[in-house]
């Protein structure tokens, strides 16, 4: 009796369900609706965990695994921002399309990304009896890929469809533009030192949290017409605690030689004895007060890191400018009516989504550190690259003779090291 009972208990309180379902549909949507937010909650916030961790393993796996991370990331960039535009081609049966789109791809990645390879590892790569013609020769083999490419374009034209495919031409290189040249800058940044890769990243994260959290607590005012949630409230108090946050990370990160110092070998790591010459701006430093101040707290001289003024710089950017390389993604998902640029990372959509404002923000990074804080305009990779494009075998010996000349003159070697290096030429 007491199972049967329980069982007619069960059946009643179902159709009693059902029935308040017909008669209050609404209670059970907002239901769902919480059920839905709070499970979506969960999972964004798991995957950003997952995310931390694994950007914080890859850091201290090294260089070279960072360098990897940014081939990985713009070429998954490269595939989401074409995917967008790419249903038109499938449904005008152009296959070839997604081909040269790929070919274009790899070929801007070899041309820049190797630049910066020959540039900062030309110890290693003209050494290497396979890589050095290829590094001799580079911007020319670049050249003889793209115009192959452009000959494939050509060839692959059809009647009906040829405005159709100039304009997928013209998005796949504008596309390039803002991933490929854009990311080609950021591993620039890696080989520079570690800093100037992490501290433009971490920012833009700060910026992104302070951004909601100051919007949902003060947010009144419309900031763009593009994104409806992004608030004037919440844009102003980002840039203000992404300006804090940035003295903190100056303070830290530049405090390890592991991240500031610039890195020729790849296989360094973060137990890696790294050492270097440090920047100047990484050292503390004498500023002169202004006598009225000077009067009011009582001191003359501030002792700090010229770091500290370059960070607020930066933060600055990544408050100000960097978001609009978000406001751009989300025009450019609106134009095509998605919601998100891929599926990728659960709780979050695609790589995309993630790293829109990265690109910008990296870029800036680039030119502000090779414009303001850069200590080495002249590098040996480059000299060394002028060298043996340009010199015959029997000029380099000559050019290596009268530099052990020099360095006898000079007193840098002795006597018998230097007859032991002409003798050997």
């Amino acid at each position: 009796m007491s199972l049967r009972k329980r069982n007619v208990n069960k059946l009643e309180e179902e159709v009693s369900t059902i029935a308040d379902t017909l008669v209050h549909p609404e209670n059970h949507v907002q239901l769902d609706e919480k059920n839905k937010k709070k499970q979506d909650f969960v999972v964004r916030a798991f995957w950003t965990i997952v995310m931390f961790l694994f950007f914080v393993g890859v850091i201290c796996a090294g260089h070279m695994w960072t360098v990897t991370l940014i081939f990985i990331c713009q070429v998954l960039v490269f595939k989401e921002c074409i995917a967008v535009t790419s249903k038109p081609s499938k449904e005008k049966n152009l296959r070839l399309t997604k081909s040269l789109n790929w070919y274009f791809l790899f070929t801007t990645i070899y041309y820049l990304d190797g630049e910066s390879f020959i540039k900062n590892l030309n110890h290693l790569i003209f050494t290497n009896q396979f890589l050095t013609p290829l590094a001799t020769h580079h911007r020319f083999i670049s050249y003889w890929l793209y115009i192959f490419g452009l000959v494939f374009f050509v060839a692959t034209l059809q009647k009906g469809h040829l405005r159709f495919q100039f304009a997928q031409l013209c998005i796949t290189h504008m596309v390039l533009l803002l991933t490929v040249f854009q990311a080609h800058l950021i591993i620039n940044n890696i080989f520079n030192g570690m800093i100037w890769f992490l501290m433009p990243v971490l920012m833009v994260i700060t910026n992104d949290i302070f951004a909601y959290l100051c919007g949902i607590t003060f947010g009144k005012t419309q900031l763009i017409a593009i994104s409806p949630k992004k608030t004037v409230e919440g844009f102003v108090g980002a840039w203000i605690f992404t300006s804090l946050a940035g003295l903190l990370l100056a303070k830290v990160l530049s405090a390890y030689d592991y991240m500031i110092c610039p890195v020729t070998d790849l296989e360094v790591n973060v137990f890696s004895h790294l050492t270097c010459e440090k920047n100047p701006i990484f050292l503390p430093q004498d500023y002169r007060i202004p006598p009225v101040i000077a009067e009011f707290i009582g001191a003359e001289v501030l002792t700090m890191k010229p770091i500290y003024f370059h960070s607020l710089n930066l933060a600055s950017f990544a408050s100000l400018i960097a978001p609009f390389g978000g406001f751009f993604a989300s025009g450019l998902k609106r134009t095509f009516e998605v919601k998100d640029f891929g599926h990728s990372i659960p709780g979050h959509g695609g790589i995309t989504d993630r790293i829109d404002c990265q690109f910008l923000m990296g870029s800036f990074a680039y030119l502000y550190y090779e414009t303001f804080l850069s200590t080495n305009r002249f590098q040996v990779g480059s000299l060394l690259q002028q060298i043996v494009t340009n010199l015959e075998p029997k000029d380099i010996v000559l050019l290596v003779n009268k530099l052990a000349l020099y360095l006898y003159n000079i007193g840098y070697i002795d006597e018998e090291k230097y007859i032991k290096l002409v003798e050997l030429f």
